[in-house]
């Protein structure tokens, strides 16, 4: 049961965030190599604007944007989940090795479809990137179960397997690279190290199905996640199949990574981070929280990505370690507090 209290002050957290957001996109459509004034973006998207202003908004911003928004809410929900899961507060898709699995997947299948990744990615590659990313992320989700069982699940020994499988998986890449040429081997360690690449609107129509679903049955099946943290035996006692509950929303989360991953690579502590803050904001409750989670991963990514794309302009670092940056000392401060 939710006070008029508590509903009060979501509103105002939820109407925060969404304005920082907004302001965030605002600020993002002007910055770059070609830079745009305020008014000259209002003017554009009444359709007043250049011919170039046009495409550097259209084509290229605001599919980013659009993109990084996708990215973060799904990144931020999945390790929400994980999180209550697990039951671990370190528990993310990034450092776990759910994403590198993706990843590794989809570089493979990249290189076997499109032979020279260099120059540019079938249509047909696009489409079902995210259906390969969800199996290596699977797979990924597996073998951390499989070695992390012993007579149960431990959290502290589900973050060190996770932590090394995805080093596993980090090192396969790098070896599987060594097949690339100079400049295919350059841009795919870009897109590992996390790089929002799919700047156009196909990405965005690939990836939209997969996240809008994932998140809705997430937020639906929400009310689980706040049994499991009464325990496993408790919630047996309240009529709740924990086992099948705990395997469905792992495969939510694990998709959720999954299908981000394909486009934006491995952005590792952005699941850990904005669970975090979310939780300090509004409570435990996973109602509230999921949402709360998504707006706070949009806001990091953003920012994080606007910072990625002009602190060296013309060029761009990937924006995996501007949210590294962030989230190194914020993990190294839950590890010490573990």
């Amino acid at each position: 049961m939710i006070t008029y209290g508590k509903r009060k002050r979501v509103i105002w957290i939820t109407t925060v965030f969404i304005i920082l957001i907004l302001f965030t996109i605002l600020i993002s459509l002007q910055l770059g190599s070609f830079s745009i004034k305020l008014w000259e973006v209002v003017q554009t998207f009444l359709g007043q604007g250049t011919r170039k202003q046009e495409i550097v908004l259209f084509s290229m911003r605001l599919p980013r944007i659009v993109m990084a928004i996708l990215v973060g809410t799904a990144l931020a929900v999945s390790g929400a989940i994980l999180q209550s899961i697990t039951k671990n507060d370190l528990a993310d898709p990034g450092i776990m090795g759910i994403s590198s699995g993706a990843a590794l997947a989809v570089v493979m299948y990249i290189y076997f479809m499109n032979g020279n990744v260099y120059d540019g990615v079938s249509n047909l590659t696009i489409w079902t990137m995210p259906v390969v990313a969800f199996f290596g992320s699977i797979l990924g989700a597996v073998l951390i179960y499989l070695f992390a069982w012993k007579k149960g699940i431990n959290p502290t020994r589900l973050i060190l397997i996770g932590i090394g499988i995805n080093s596993a998986f980090q090192a396969l890449m790098i070896i599987f690279q060594l097949r690339f040429t100079t400049q295919e081997f350059n841009r795919v360690m870009v897109w590992i190290s996390g790089s929002i690449w799919g700047t156009s609107w196909i990405y965005v129509i690939t990836i939209l199905p997969w996240i809008i679903v994932f998140l809705f049955f997430a937020i639906y099946k929400a009310r689980f996640l706040d049994v499991f943290l009464l325990g496993d035996h408790l919630s047996i006692g309240l009529g709740v199949q924990v086992e099948k509950a705990r395997r469905i929303l792992i495969l939510f989360a694990v998709a959720l990574a999954g299908v981000a991953t394909s486009v934006a690579g491995t952005i590792s502590f952005l699941g850990l981070i904005s669970p975090h803050i979310a939780r300090k904001l509004v409570g435990p409750k996973h109602k509230l929280l999921l949402p709360v989670s998504a707006l706070v991963g949009t806001l990091l990514l953003l920012i994080s990505d606007t910072i990625a794309r002009n602190i060296v302009a013309p060029a761009e670092i990937p924006v995996g370690i501007v949210v590294s940056i962030i989230g190194v000392p914020y993990f190294l401060y839950l590890m010490v507090k573990e």
